[in-house]
């Protein structure tokens, strides 16, 4: 592909066989008894924009070899065990439009696999000899345990602010993109600048991608492709429900909170509320407070060296912000 040529979904297309291959060796090395599942959850398709992110950083910089395809897979990795044991928390029947992992295979293989991918990330990422990577997959796995944690540990409840949200979000989706970028900086051996402005761009970004997400929540399923208002079901207070809540007459916030904490809507109040949460656009006021994080990330880009791989990482701002799945 020639430089003036490239483009995130050029890039997309051209990269996905290759972190495809990569995956493939990185199930190779799981234990035999969990394989099947780790392909079955980590070969499953996405953008991979993880690992994207993880190699455009790295050239950016100006550093790319055959190893980096190694080196990015290893978020890939982190990020499908996490959502392996999602669904194991949330109950969640489906992935993707597909059975999920436990409900094929059993509850506890499954947990075993999440456990295994996340252990061969670790041991991966070793291979480079590099105590700043490993430290940085080491904060990384911990920041989105913790994040999970705590929004476990909120969980039905109405109580808590949008900063605790953005704490929650900040540590289950924004440290792992923030280490996909932080990866490839530092094996591209940056400067700490531009390590810590490629990682800024990463955390802000991540942050926004799940504003995002949690906006498109209350999407209709037709759109989306995944069932409408999951957030509800789960007892989750992102900013579409708060804003929906403040609206609210005593009478009715009073219904609504105890069917909140009790986690017993019906699938028809469930289809009311994101009706209404759509016509106030209160999904659009949480795209909108995504964007504030984007502005963010494109500040650090202004730190990094321009160029062609800079204006990938430049389009992955309107790419989180216009999703529509």
């Amino acid at each position: 592909m020639r430089e003036q040529d490239l483009s995130l979904s050029r890039l997309f297309e051209e990269e996905r066989p290759r972190v495809h291959h990569a995956l493939e060796k990185a199930v190779g090395l799981l234990p035999p008894p969990v394989r099947e599942i780790g392909a079955y959850v980590l070969l499953a398709g996405g953008k991979r924009l993880r690992p994207l992110l993880t190699l455009t950083s790295s050239r950016l910089l100006g550093r790319n070899d055959p190893e980096l395809y190694r080196l990015c897979a290893v978020p890939e990795m982190i990020h499908a065990a996490s959502l392996l044991h999602d669904d194991i928390l949330d109950e969640a029947d489906t992935r993707r439009g597909r059975p999920s992992a436990h409900t094929c295979f059993g509850l506890r293989p499954a947990l075993l696999a999440g456990d295994a991918m996340l252990a061969l990330a670790d041991c991966e990422v070793t291979v480079f000899g590099r105590t700043d990577m490993v430290e940085c997959v080491s904060d990384a796995m911990m920041r989105t345990v913790a994040g999970e944690a705590h929004e476990i540990a909120l969980q039905g409840s109405l109580s808590h602010s949008e900063d605790d949200y953005i704490n929650v979000i900040t540590g289950k989706t924004g440290w792992l993109l923030r280490a996909s970028c932080r990866l490839g900086a530092l094996y591209a051996g940056a400067e700490e600048r531009q390590v810590e402005a490629l990682s800024d761009f990463g955390l802000y970004a991540g942050i926004a991608f799940q504003m995002v997400d949690d906006a498109l929540d209350f999407a209709a399923s037709d759109i989306t492709g995944k069932p409408c208002g999951g957030d509800l079901r789960e007892g989750k207070f992102t900013p579409p429900v708060m804003r929906y809540v403040r609206e609210l007459e005593q009478a009715d916030r009073a219904d609504f909170t105890q069917k909140f904490t009790s986690a017993s809507f019906s699938d028809e109040e469930i289809s009311r509320i994101a009706a209404r949460i759509r016509e106030c656009g209160h999904d659009a006021a949480t795209r909108a407070l995504a964007d504030e994080y984007l502005r963010r990330a494109e500040d650090c880009l202004a730190l990094l060296p321009a160029g062609p791989e800079r204006n990938i990482l430049r389009e992955v701002i309107p790419f989180i912000r216009d999703r529509e799945k």
